[in-house]
């Protein structure tokens, strides 16, 4: 069975670097697309979906914007699963500042390249470690800044109400970036945004649950 990746804003598959699954699942890391000046979550997930061969049963992992992405793409693709990790399945979900900034548009006042290099300080001095540290460092310089401004706009305008079944939510108790606003399926305590990476020996037997309940679901359908 396949388990498409979805990763977080401006990175790619080397945050799931220490993520396993168990032999049954085969791991796809669906690449970022460039988005058209319009595109919401949700029409830029339907873009990213087309990456999925809906021929056999599947599952989606998403990281942070890759969540919620993944959220759009369940709605319409069916997957088994809809696995979460620092993320939200809908916008009430998102910290009432970010929605606050998306109506009145005060994400836009910020030059692109400033989201680049506050996202640097800001990883540059928390607790993760170093070699967490240096891959983050890595992704933001070759990230996109204009990219990060597009889907920060589109976080801040998301207006997702629909939860869909099989959607499990793996959330850190300590997430600077999306602070927990409901109750996840698994809480990693003291987990923070970028737990994937320095975290994910208590991620992995979470996900290696979701996968058997999954399978088990599978086999029964």
């Amino acid at each position: 069975m396949k388990a498409y990746f979805l990763s977080g804003l401006g990175a790619d598959e080397r945050v799931f670097q220490n993520v396993s699954l168990p032999d049954q699942f085969e791991p796809v890391y669906i690449k970022w697309m460039t988005p058209s000046g319009n595109d919401t979550l949700q029409s830029y997930a339907l873009k990213l979906a087309t990456n999925i061969d809906e021929k056999e049963p599947f599952v989606l992992i998403g990281l942070s914007i890759g969540g919620m992405l993944a959220v759009e793409i369940s709605k319409v693709k069916k997957p088994l699963a809809t696995i979460l990790i620092s993320s939200a399945a809908t916008y009430t979900e998102l910290p009432k500042f970010y929605r606050f900034a998306g109506s009145v548009g005060l994400h836009k006042l910020l030059p692109a390249g400033l989201y680049k290099t506050g996202s640097f300080l800001k990883r540059y001095f928390t607790t993760e470690t170093p070699e967490c540290k240096k891959i983050i460092r890595q992704l933001i310089k070759e990230s996109d800044p204009e990219f990060i401004r597009w889907g920060v706009d589109a976080i801040v305008h998301w207006k997702n109400e629909v939860v869909p079944p099989g959607v499990y939510r793996i959330h850190g108790s300590k997430d600077e970036i999306l602070p927990l606003y409901t109750e996840p399926n698994f809480l990693i305590p003291n987990g923070k945004h970028m737990m994937v990476l320095d975290r994910a020996h208590e991620i992995n037997p979470c996900l290696a649950k979701i996968c058997a309940k999954t399978l088990d679901s599978g086999t029964s359908s």
